[in-house]
């Protein structure tokens, strides 16, 4: 591991994929402020505020708009790269998160929900195409392409998953200083939104100290020089010949191929099972109800019981845990594989969520069961954190050789972020209508695709995205 790899991944990490966890979880502490706002500003402009239902949508709004963003950000993304490279979409891609900053900062005293509103579709935009994926619409897709391209094999695990620490970190971030004594105050909460800039200009400032991806340069570009001196920087030695030969068999495999779109990836029998797998574990992320828990963690604790002024803290505590967990992932992924992890974490979440649902409906007669909800909760967060925040994204970029992998990094994507925007925008009706039952159907999901991924998904540790495609033939 050399020190421009390490850099390199410590950057896009921290400008790119630690603002989408950072956005998920942002909109959680100050509801009770952006709704005062959004309700405050309808009297001013039409003499009465709104009805509960009306502001309770109009937050969803805000909340799900997030997914909307990020599924055209997502849909975007093929072109992006093929026309910039990794690199350069996600150095342009940093001026959105500028632009929405400055929305939402400014929205409070231009009386403007409206900025809000699109500044959080600008962040979506953001983070559906440059991290899954953590899937998982700039974000999600060209951080872990960029780094599975610049890593050598027996560290695509590793640095394939480090950009899902940055993810709960970000998480952890929004927690901290959403606390009342830093910015979860009323006066604060369009800085608190706004926060997204400075990670955003670090890395517009500081990557272009870094070369583009020598995949990307050899495969697509046919750039040998570039892609050989970029190895050596990324590498730390000017003996790379070998992987340059991995790569050119690439080519030549891919030399009678071109890029294809998704249309064709779903048509391609040759790649049906990859693209079935991708899918299904992009859905399964999200409809696992893990954003239904960063996006209204205080809502459930406020119904398991929790007094109020504990809420703020329990949510903090649970971020702490994301991070562990995510290190842990991390640093076990090349030791234990891919399917441990993911399997795991999704039989945990869905042991967990089953767990919310009894809790919640013996709360009433067992009071301490509402610390149960609390170890569920953290239970979800660390089963996610350990194996589906994060090898999702980085089975897309190895299961599919170079002339697939933008189409299905398109196709995941965009599943995945349909999903959050359905999640993000039903589960308050959900919840409202069916309470506690509504985390069953989050524990189906995951128990479903844990055994998908057992029957079908194959071990990827270790192998070259060659040898991959032919483990599916």
């Amino acid at each position: 591991l050399t020190c421009p790899l390490l850099s390199v991944t410590l950057l896009v990490s921290f400008g790119s994929s630690m603002l989408y966890g950072y956005n998920l979880a942002v909109v959680n502490s100050p509801a009770t402020h952006i709704k005062a706002f959004y309700n405050a500003t309808w009297s001013q402009r039409y003499g009465h505020g709104l009805p509960p239902g009306p502001l309770t949508l109009l937050y969803s709004l805000t909340v799900s708009i997030f997914a909307l963003g990020g599924l055209g950000g997502s849909l975007l993304v093929g072109t992006l790269v093929a026309r910039y490279g990794r690199h350069g979409t996600l150095g342009r891609s940093a001026l959105l998160i500028l632009l929405a900053g400055g929305l939402m900062a400014f929205s409070r005293q231009l009386a403007a929900p409206e900025m809000v509103i699109i500044g959080r579709a600008i962040t979506g935009l953001h983070s559906g195409g440059p991290w899954c994926a953590r899937c998982p619409g700039i974000c999600l897709s060209v951080v872990p392409l960029y780094l599975g391209e610049v890593a050598p094999k027996n560290l695509r695990g590793f640095l394939g998953l480090l950009p899902s620490i940055f993810i709960c970190l970000g998480v952890f971030c929004a927690q901290v200083l959403g606390l009342p004594e830093l910015l979860g105050q009323d006066r604060y909460w369009p800085l608190f939104l706004a926060v997204v800039a400075i990670p955003a200009s670090l890395q517009l400032l500081l990557l272009h100290c870094f070369p583009e991806s020598p995949r990307f340069l050899l495969i697509e570009r046919n750039d040998i020089c570039g892609a050989t001196e970029a190895l050596r920087r990324f590498l730390g030695t000017a003996d790379v010949q070998e992987v340059l030969e991995e790569m050119k068999e690439e080519q030549r495999s891919l030399s009678s191929v071109q890029t294809i779109s998704v249309w064709q990836l779903l048509r391609d029998r040759s790649v049906r099972w990859q693209s079935l797998s991708v899918a299904v574990v992009n859905v399964g992320m999200q409809l696992s109800g893990i954003d239904a828990i960063w996006f209204y963690t205080n809502t459930i604790f406020q119904n398991a019981g929790i007094p109020e002024s504990q809420i703020p803290y329990t949510t903090v505590g649970t971020g702490a845990i994301e991070v562990v967990a995510g290190l842990i992932g991390c640093f076990t992924i090349e030791k234990l594989g891919r399917r441990p992890l993911i399997i795991t974490g999704f039989c945990a979440m869905g042991t967990c969520l089953a767990g919310i649902t009894g809790c919640l409906l013996l709360q009433s007669a067992l009071p301490w069961m509402r610390y149960v909800a609390v170890a569920c909760v953290v239970g979800i967060i660390a089963g996610f954190c350990m194996g589906p925040a994060g090898v999702p994204f980085l089975m897309t970029a190895e299961l599919f050789t170079q002339s697939h992998r933008s189409a299905a990094y398109v196709l995941g994507g965009s599943l995945n972020w349909l999903c959050n925007f359905t999640i993000g925008f039903l589960f308050p009706f959900l919840q409202m209508s069916t309470g506690a039952f509504s985390y069953l159907v989050f524990c189906g999901v995951c128990l479903l695709v844990a055994l998908y991924v057992y029957l079908i998904v194959p071990e990827t540790k270790n192998k070259t995205f060659i040898e991959i495609s032919r483990v599916f033939a």
